[in-house]
């Protein structure tokens, strides 16, 4: 059956048959791009021993991020990462910002790469969240979301639920081509099984 309309589906961390995006969009040129926030409360600070592999590991993780099909962008300082650049005033919540050609790219690298062995172990260096902690939205292509824009829009995904203005894996919109969106019906016979 299939979900209601201005819904795509949901692009689970399960071991199953890649999807297609929305109809009509797959392969589809548009002058969108598609940006993400993360964010994580760490257990401890980035110099810990708690923290240590996450630490270690950052270097490796973001440059198969950078080499990854359709990567476009991502936040970083001088370190080659964000985690001193600071969205909230707890100095444990690190913030992780990127910009992607797709939500099918952007799916494929968090999902369905070597990353998803370190996605697995969030919860030895994270404190599980009561809000949510990603969101995405479209940028034109070439836009840099600001730290500002991405605290935003993860606010209005907690208020709001998912919109065409801040949405998630599970419920995602699609781009229209003119620079506006457009939801997009989903067919849910693709979904993996529970």
């Amino acid at each position: 059956m299939p979900l209601p309309a201005g819904l795509t589906r949901s692009f689970e961390p399960r071991t199953c048959r890649k999807r297609p995006g929305p109809p009509g969009y797959a392969g589809r040129v548009t002058d969108l791009h598609l940006a993400q926030v993360n964010i994580g409360r760490l257990k401890a600070p980035m110099d810990a021993p708690e923290t240590k592999a996450f630490a270690d590991a950052l270097d490796e993780v973001n440059a198969r991020a950078d080499a990854a099909p359709g990567f476009v962008w991502r936040l970083q300082t001088e370190d080659g990462n964000a985690t001193a650049v600071r969205a909230y005033d707890d100095e444990l919540v690190i913030v992780n910002m990127s910009v992607w050609t797709s939500i099918e790219a952007l799916a494929d690298f968090v999902y369905r790469s070597d990353h998803t062995a370190f996605l697995r172990r969030r919860r030895e260096w994270f404190d599980r969240m009561e809000t949510p902690i990603l969101t995405m939205w479209w940028v034109p292509a070439g836009h840099r979301p600001p730290v500002a824009e991405a605290v935003a829009r993860l606010e209005h995904l907690t208020a709001h639920g998912p919109t065409p203005h801040a949405f998630t894996f599970r419920l995602a919109f699609a781009p229209e081509g003119d620079g506006g969106l457009a939801p997009s019906a989903a067919d849910d016979r693709d979904a993996c099984p529970a």
